[in-house]
């Protein structure tokens, strides 16, 4: 069992977290940190202590970041300020994502453009940023690897929903970025992965939970006969940030009760 609970082992290892504030976001920070990772929450309102003072209580450490993502530089100053205030950082989860509704023929531009700086382009700098820190490490003893970077798919990555244009966009190009960016990293140490959860119950869904017409289409057709939870991507998470998925990079994981089998 000892060689087991080592292949998921975070002991001494930096996570940044981004929208860890709720939802799957506070979820995965906080499995990191009970599988010994120290997290940098990177979130709006640093009012938001919830998911800090959960990970303190475990014995971790755990520092909040103010940024807005839907600011190109916010953005930009984030893994300079973390960098300088002399973390290590090994493991990055891009979580945080918004989700604006309309028809395509009235979407307007700024909903556009807001949703893919939100979701695509502050992972791309993220990606960017933290990956050229973990490429300069030594491999960890640990996970035997530099660094993992976790981004956050969608079933979107694959399909094209209803009213949401521009998050299809952003989720269909998160899957090809973490491909392109696993495709130069990997050989180095660092493996890059996605999650694509299927339909959750979380804040972003509220739309579709309150609609009894669309609830009962989208429920009928789940193999696993409910919607997911925040608490089905913790070991998601850990698995992908540990030793465990050593050989693992460049993939898509999807985390949906069986949707896509269907």
């Amino acid at each position: 069992m000892a060689g087991i609970n080592a292949m998921f082992s975070l002991a001494d290892h930096t996570a940044v977290v981004t929208g860890g504030t709720r939802g799957i976001g506070q979820a995965v920070a906080i499995a990191l940190a009970e599988a010994g990772a120290d997290v940098l929450l990177v979130q709006r309102d640093e009012k938001a202590t919830e998911t800090l003072e959960t990970i303190l209580a475990l014995g971790r450490k755990a520092s909040i970041y103010t940024a807005d993502l839907s600011s190109q530089e916010d953005v930009a100053k984030l893994a300079p300020k973390i960098l300088a205030d002399g973390h290590e950082v090994r493991i990055l989860v891009n979580c945080a994502g918004i989700q604006r509704r309309h028809a395509c023929h009235e979407f307007p531009d700024s909903d556009f453009n807001e949703v893919m700086q939100v979701n695509l382009n502050a992972v791309f700098t993220l990606c960017r940023d933290f990956g050229a820190h973990m490429l300069q490490l030594d491999p960890s003893p640990v996970t035997g690897r530099r660094g993992s970077v976790i981004n956050f798919a969608s079933l979107l990555t694959f399909q094209g929903g209803l009213t949401v244009p521009a998050y299809a966009a952003s989720k269909g190009a998160v899957g090809q970025l973490t491909k392109s960016f696993a495709n130069e990293w990997t050989a180095r140490g660092v493996t890059v992965n996605a999650v694509a959860p299927g339909y959750i119950e979380t804040e972003m869904n509220t739309a579709l939970l309150n609609n009894p017409e669309r609830l009962a289409s989208i429920s009928a057709r789940i193999p696993a006969g409910r919607w997911g939870t925040p608490e089905d991507f913790k070991g998601t998470a850990v698995y992908l940030a540990s030793k465990a998925s050593a050989y693992v990079s460049g993939h898509v994981l999807v985390v949906d009760g069986g949707w896509m089998g269907r």
